[in-house]
């Protein structure tokens, strides 16, 4: 059994980013559909709905103090990883939408978050 004193702060900033993201897509107008979903060990972090485009957002949360800009670790590998969970939702659930890929770069200062929303931050490649 997982006590609080065992979760490490980089796990919780990063569940606390991801509910601040979630917050902000609604916020905005989607319709959250699904979040932690997973395919095999693949991740979606948030599914949504607007407009007839499903999103799927990847949510990266880092402090304030971290070397790299949270947006920057949504590498190639994360990408083709995040493409083939989105793949297996739209077959899954049969699904017939335009699919678009945003992330979602959290900064938190230790009091406050600091959201940047990057629509079509990758496409699919051939």
């Amino acid at each position: 059994m997982v006590k609080k004193s065992d979760i490490s702060p980089h796990y919780k900033l990063g569940k606390d980013g991801e509910a601040y993201a979630q917050e902000f897509v609604k916020a905005n107008g989607y319709k959250v559909l699904h979040t932690n979903w997973f395919y095999a060990r693949k991740e979606i972090d948030i599914v949504a709905l607007k407009n007839d485009v499903l999103t799927i957002f990847e949510v990266k949360t880092r402090f304030e103090n971290n070397w790299e800009d949270p947006k920057d670790a949504v590498k190639m590998r994360k990408q083709r990883n995040i493409i083939d969970a989105a793949d297996a939702y739209v077959q899954q659930y049969d699904l017939n939408f335009d699919v678009q890929f945003d992330v979602i770069s959290i900064i938190y200062n230790g009091k406050t978050f600091k959201l940047e929303h990057i629509p079509d931050a990758f496409t699919p490649t051939l």
